[in-house]
């Protein structure tokens, strides 16, 4: 039996909720194969990160190397990086390496609002890692730190900041309105050709925890079955809508629990 394979290169969560494992889980509910390639070890739960141990850029390179030597690898979903040293070990080994598909989520800060992403790192977001991608991911506060603006508050600002995103060397962007308001939650899909607006009902619920991370393995995951850009990324918003909705099924830790990966097997 053939299986797709997709890697995620990013940090661990030691609650489960997101980083690696979140992804892993995303890629198994999806049907695809998971390998890894972690950036960073966080001793992390659901209200909080209380530590963060990068993991040394030269042992990334070398689990970079082990994968691709061995692996069919037909997507590549990019989150934590943690510093511009890893930035660095990771374009260099997507240079070698060329995958076919990269989704970079620029994660910068976690749900509870610890930093993940050192200030001096974002630069090497920008100029080493974006033009690698197929796809970025970012939400209104990370896509206004790329830009170094304010936060877009209105329709027309978010157009202007995907179509400036895209100057930065990739073909699409996609910019989530989850920590936006009202009754919907709006994600813009850009690219060159379009600018696709992509609504759905607003779920209150505090448990959110690596909704982030899941969405972009869940774009990488379809990527890695061969749909197309815009076919892979509907359908990962239909399916985190769905994770998001069934999250009040689990009851995990005292924070911000995890989405429900596994939603459609109950």
């Amino acid at each position: 039996m053939t299986i797709p394979i997709a890697l995620t290169i990013a940090g661990s969560d030691s609650s489960g909720g997101a980083g690696i494992q979140a992804d892993l889980k995303t890629f198994a509910a999806l049907g695809v194969y998971g390998a890894s390639v972690i950036t960073a070890l966080t001793a992390q739960n659901t209200r909080g990160v209380s530590g963060i141990y990068p993991v040394p850029p030269e042992f990334v390179t070398a689990q970079m190397d082990a994968v691709f030597g061995d692996l069919d690898v037909r997507a590549v979903k990019i989150g934590m990086v943690a510093q511009l040293a890893t930035i660095d070990a990771i374009a260099a080994a997507l240079a070698r390496w060329k995958p076919s598909h990269v989704v970079l989520d620029p994660v910068m800060v976690a749900t509870s609002g610890d930093r993940l992403l050192s200030a001096g790192a974002i630069a090497g977001l920008r100029t080493k890692l974006i033009p690698h991608a197929a796809l970025i991911t970012p939400n209104l506060a990370e896509a206004a730190a790329l830009l170094d603006e304010e936060v877009a508050s209105s329709e027309a600002a978010i157009a202007s900041q995907g179509t400036r995103l895209l100057l930065m060397g990739c073909p699409a962007v996609l910019i989530k309105g989850g920590h936006g308001q009202g009754p919907e939650s709006t994600d813009y899909l850009f690219s060159a050709n379009a600018t696709i607006a992509l609504p759905a009902p607003r779920i209150l619920t505090n448990n959110t925890h690596g909704t982030g991370c899941s969405l972009s393995s869940a774009i990488a995951a379809l990527l890695a079955r061969d749909e197309p850009m815009e076919t892979a990324v509907r359908s990962a918003k239909a399916w985190i809508s769905a994770a998001i909705a069934a999250a009040d099924r689990l009851d995990v830790g005292r924070g911000h629990g995890p989405i429900h990966h596994f939603h459609g097997l109950d």
